[in-house]
């Protein structure tokens, strides 16, 4: 494959199809450096050669009561991860002002959980509309499945984006949670959509997961038209059921971000959890691909900070 030229036909308007993602995931590690060149050509088309950087605040943590196979702050999970209700509102917006003083793009506020109650949304409401007087941020709420009314709510406090990651296929889902469904996700991107809020949603990758699934996920947040897409690789956590899942490589790593780019050519691509851990001494050439990365760590695992050198 000419992954140049396939680069430049996106650019032009065309769709990349699932067979030339199934090349992509396929392609032999010779020929990597090429594949990276035109995923490289589409990133600094739409976005240059910036960088986004994201920070979030586990604003509430641990006992959540869905299974999630990878996730250390299940109940079902045998860690050690610290638990505490919803922070003070005082405690996000000294994490935004940070933010701010860090120069952070977007201050993601995140709380475990299957469901933020109302009185949890009026609270990260009310956070968010102090944030907003205060300073000029992009704001990114992740709180678990939400109705439309919540939606409206985070809405008119100035919440811009909202997570909520399909996580994998749907064809996969039944093995990494069983305590709720695929289509309660796509439920609730849809009721973030219907607000007028920003929709952000990918996937965590190497969860025992075949090539069609990683593709499906590619081309699901493609119909969702999911504006910001995380591409997570598993941190395998003791005390998990995927506690012994150690799939990646770096160039298993760069090959699936290139797919979800000229997959989602225009969309913000992240590197997201796992980023340090599974990309090791290659996180540079992740740069080419993707245009926005976390920093500072993840929930319940460390990262880089915001001076590190990749």
């Amino acid at each position: 494959m000419d992954w140049m030229m396939l680069a430049n036909k996106v650019i032009d308007g065309y769709d990349c199809t699932r067979e030339e993602a199934r090349e992509i995931l396929n392609t032999d590690d010779a020929d990597l450096l090429g594949l990276i060149n035109g995923a490289y050509v589409l990133r600094r088309h739409y976005y240059g050669n910036k960088m986004k950087l994201n920070r979030l605040i586990n604003a509430k943590s641990g006992r959540c009561p869905e299974n999630c196979a990878y996730c250390s702050q299940s109940i079902y999970a045998d860690t050690d991860v610290e638990n505490y209700q919803l922070v003070d509102q005082e405690t996000i917006v000294e994490g935004a002002r940070q933010a701010k003083a860090d120069h952070i793009g977007t201050y993601c506020i995140v709380m475990s959980g299957r469901k933020a109650s109302n009185r949890e949304v009026r609270a990260v409401a009310a956070a968010v509309k102090q944030i907003k007087q205060e300073m000029s941020m992009k704001i990114c709420a992740c709180l678990g499945l939400i109705d439309d009314k919540q939606a409206d709510v985070l809405k008119e406090a100035g919440v811009d984006r909202y997570n909520h990651n399909l996580n994998t296929s749907a064809n996969y889902y039944d093995r990494v949670a069983t305590t709720h469904h695929y289509q309660d996700r796509v439920d609730t991107l849809e009721a973030i959509k219907q607000s007028g809020i920003s929709p952000c949603s990918g996937g965590i990758c190497g969860m025992g997961e075949t090539d069609e699934d990683i593709i499906d996920m590619a081309f699901a947040v493609k119909a969702l038209n999911s504006d910001s897409i995380p591409v997570n690789f598993l941190r395998p956590i003791p005390g998990t059921p995927f506690a012994d899942k150690n799939e990646l490589t770096p160039n298993r790593c760069l090959k699936i971000l290139s797919l979800f780019r000229f997959v989602n050519p225009k969309k913000e691509i992240r590197i997201a959890g796992g980023r340090e851990y599974n990309l090791r001494s290659m996180q540079c050439l992740g740069l080419y691909i993707a245009n926005s990365i976390f920093i500072d760590g993840y929930l319940t695992t460390d990262g880089q900070g915001g001076k590190a050198k990749i």
